[in-house]
């Protein structure tokens, strides 16, 4: 009788719901369940405003205002070898989630320290890159065309760059702490991260660089 009783003043009668209490009336979630979903929705923002940049590339490649086109400009083979070593650093970032599930502190410090190195190759090449063409003449300003380039590829280094930032803090999280449930939520967050800005950087050289010297 009292169950019934209790089933009734939850609003379940016929205990169809097998006494179990409303959604709302169980309290908040989990914090690894709120921050997963927090991430992701970041995540997918992300993605958004990337897809933003490219449509603002494909709309403007075209306007080279009597200036090189990217076929003129663009050095694949460099381009090439920033992008191996941007996929190296995702296997690597790899084998740091399998050192860290294994509780390895040593492997997982060196796996994170080679994503770093691997990382910071890719940025010094990128920045040659520009470099390189900002000293031909061939800077943002000087047509749409670059300006939609620059910009495109510059948002993915700046993320890069943070990404790297966040790299070394959770090295140095793992270092003092060791694995704790919160620091593995950290560093699941930073693995989603560094793979995204893979796809993103596929996308990118398929999309800028091949398209851009055998369209």
């Amino acid at each position: 009788m009292s169950g019934a009783a209790d089933a009734s003043r939850h609003g379940d009668p016929h205990k169809l719901g097998h006494g179990e209490r409303p959604a709302s009336e169980r309290g908040p979630a989990p914090k690894r369940i709120v921050v997963s979903y927090g991430f992701w929705i970041f995540l997918l923002s992300d993605f958004i405003m990337f897809s933003g940049f490219f449509a603002a590339y494909a709309v403007l490649v075209g306007e080279t205002a009597g200036g090189p086109t990217g076929r003129d400009i663009f050095e694949v083979p460099l381009v090439a070898t920033e992008t191996a070593l941007l996929l190296a650093s995702s296997f690597t970032c790899g084998l740091a989630g399998i050192a860290m599930l294994a509780e390895s502190r040593r492997w997982f410090q060196v796996a994170m320290a080679a994503t770093a190195l691997f990382g910071f190759g890719f940025l010094c090449l990128e920045a040659y890159e520009f470099l390189h063409l900002i000293g031909e003449g061939h800077g943002p300003s000087r047509s749409a065309f670059l300006s939609a380039f620059f910009a495109l590829v510059g948002c993915h280094g700046v993320h890069v760059t943070l990404g790297l930032l966040w790299l070394t803090t959770m090295m140095a999280q793992v270092w003092a702490k060791g694995f704790r449930e919160d620091i593995a939520r950290r560093m699941m967050c930073f693995s989603l991260f560094w793979h995204a800005l893979d796809i993103v950087w596929v996308a990118l050289f398929t999309m800028v660089y091949l398209m851009g010297t055998h369209g």
